[in-house]
Order: C-alpha cells, then structure tokens, then sequence
C-alpha cells in the first residue's frame, strides 16, 4: 500500500501505514489548498490569480502579460478599475503569441454600481467584452449590493451626489440579477456571482434567484477572515474569493494594523523561509478560497505565485486564525447615503443575529 502526501509518495505497510494515514488525514484539510475549485455552474476556477485593482495605466499592461507568461491562470478584472482596455490588450497579444490559449485563462469581470438597473447590465457587459477583447467572460460579478444612478461619476467617487446614492434594495437587486442571469442564457458570460454581499443579503438575493451565485468576493485577510460568511456560502455552494488578502497597507495609515509585520505572521514565515505576504496568501487558500493579490512587480508576481506551493501545517493555521479582529479595511464609505453608519452598510447586527441552517 502507499498514501500520497504533499505530492510525495510514501510506501509503507500494516500499523505504519495506519498511523502515516491518521497523521496525513488529520492535517489533509490545511495542507492541500487546492488548484482549483468547481463552481456550482460546472466550470473550474482556478484558486490563484492577479488582481488589476489600482495597477495604474501603463503598468496593468505589462504585468498581465508577464502573469500569464510565468504561469498565472486567473485574471481578476472590473469595469470600475479603469483598465480594461490595456488587459485586453495584453490578452490579445498573449493569445496571439501562443502564450497561453482563450480556454486556458479564467477572466473575471464586474458589473459597477451605475449599471445595476436591469436594462443596463447587458450593455455593462459587452462594454467590457469589447474592452478586454472578448467573445465571453468565464465569470461576471455584480461589484456592489448598493446601486448608483446612470449618470454618477465612474471617475471620481468623491462628486458622487446624495441624490445619485439609490443604496441597496432586495427587490431591485432580485431585479439585477434576473438581468445576470440572461447574459448565461445568451453565453456572454459562463458564471454569475456578486461582490461584498453580506450574509442577510446573500440570503435575500437566494430567495429569487434561479441560478445560485457562484462565487462571492469578499474583503479577506487574516484582520478580518469572515468566518461565518465563509460557513455560511459552503453551506449554500458558493465559492469564496478574497481580495486584499495583504489588507492593502499602502492605502492606509502608518498607524493602521499591518498583518505583514504582525509578529505571529513573520514567526510563520521564518519557520518557512518564505515571506510574510505568502504566508497572508497561502492561509486564505487553504481555507478554501480562491485569492487573487494585485502586483505590478514581475518579482513581486512570482513571489505570490509561489504562495500556492506554501505548506503551513494544523499549528500555523491556528495561529493565524487568532489573528481575527474584524477589522475591515476597505468600506465604500462613497456609497453610504447620509447618515447610514458602517454597521448599516454592512448589515452588522443582523449578520452576527442570522442563524446559520443546520
């Protein structure tokens, strides 16, 4: 007999293979993260992948193409990041050039909050086809539950009007996502999924939806890991895809908390001898979500393309773990109508009240 373990195959016969077996199954969970996950529509996404959020013009370009070059799969855009354009055209030429193949890259795009009424969204959708030069998307998100009016500024989020704040409204978002689910009907896009939604407004949107949501992305890092969001989207077949898994440091303060220089963290790292944004990135996957760090730096690129193959074990895990202190980062205050505090926004009180099924 012989029990494979971290890629290794190690033979072993009666009590050794039992306890090599109790061993490897006890601790299978944190060290296999996963190459890819199957969506509840059928098709795979890849667990890694770049983000292009704040990859400025003239730099998105270049880091797509060595991306895809050094071997990434999963490219993670938005109509919103103002950049779609230069993707495509790295895209184009990757194609071309024989770099990787169309089927071989998943592309993520998403729907902003100015074309969340329904007559809106298919045009959303081919504007960004055309962008990144596209027949399909492999996956298309709505990027926000709280909706803007047509005309509110895409470029400056700080002209945004109290009048152009429509918020978020479950009957219109059933509406929205009616709207999601045609573009599956006509093959614009192979999967439909949303963007920091809460738990009570998953679970609304559930009540309408003929097709289930197949990813929810989400703020996730180890300040702020959304244990119960993440119970809760197993439970319902969704996948869970975590942007900022660095908690973007850089848009913050000196004075803000940094899981890269939190002291647990740089021990984890050490006793790996990787760094301490593999070891941010390498928790969030074996958790079981699929991640996709921004970066502009080719060695920045393959450093956190080589989180995937980072191993933290039962110990590493708990540790980190610990480290939770639901703290989010990133919270659209532009979409807040006046007065509606963070707690409102997100629907604190009634996430932490919602029962979770048996």
């Amino acid at each position: 007999m012989s029990v494979f373990y971290d890629r290794q195959h190690v033979h072993c016969k009666g009590k050794e293979f039992k306890r090599a077996a109790r061993s490897i199954c006890a601790k299978l969970y944190y060290l296999c993260a996963k190459e890819y996950y199957t969506l509840n529509s059928g098709h795979n996404v890849p667990s890694f992948g770049l983000g292009t959020w704040l990859s400025k013009p003239g730099e998105v370009e270049r880091a797509v193409e060595q991306a895809l070059k050094n071997g990434y799969k999963h490219i993670d855009c938005a109509r919103m990041y103002h950049n779609e354009t230069e993707i495509g055209d790295a895209l184009a030429r990757c194609f071309k050039e024989g770099v990787v193949k169309r089927e071989e890259v998943f592309i993520t795009s998403k729907l902003w909050s100015n074309d969340q009424a329904p007559q809106d969204v298919e045009t959303a959708c081919r504007s960004s086809l055309k962008d990144l030069k596209l027949d399909y998307l492999d996956l298309y998100l709505i990027h926000q539950s709280a909706a803007l009016s047509l005309d509110a500024s895409r470029d400056d989020v700080n002209t945004i009007t109290e009048e152009q704040k429509l918020g978020y409204s479950a009957e219109k978002m059933a509406k929205t996502w009616e709207a999601m689910e045609k573009l599956v009907e006509k093959g614009l896009v192979k999967s439909i999924g949303i963007s920091n939604f809460t738990i009570v407004k998953m679970d609304k949107l559930l009540k309408t939806a003929k097709i289930v949501p197949a990813l929810n992305q989400v703020e996730c890092h180890p300040y702020f890991q959304q244990p119960k969001l993440k119970k809760y989207c197993d439970l319902k077949g969704i996948v869970v895809g975590a942007y900022s898994p660095l908690a973007n440091p850089s848009l913050g303060s000196a004075d803000d908390p940094n899981p890269l220089k939190d002291p647990v963290v740089k021990e984890i790292a050490k006793k790996h001898s990787v760094s301490a944004a593999q070891v941010c990135i390498a928790f969030l996957l074996h958790r079981g979500m699929v991640v996709t760090p921004k970066s502009v730096n080719l060695e920045r690129l393959k450093e956190n393309l080589a989180s995937t193959r980072v191993r933290l074990d039962d110990e590493d895990m708990k540790k980190l773990q610990s480290l939770d202190r639901n703290r989010r980062m990133l919270k659209y205050q532009f979409l807040y109508k006046k007065g509606q505090s963070d707690d409102e926004f997100w629907t604190t009180k009634e996430d932490e009240e919602f029962k979770l099924p048996e």
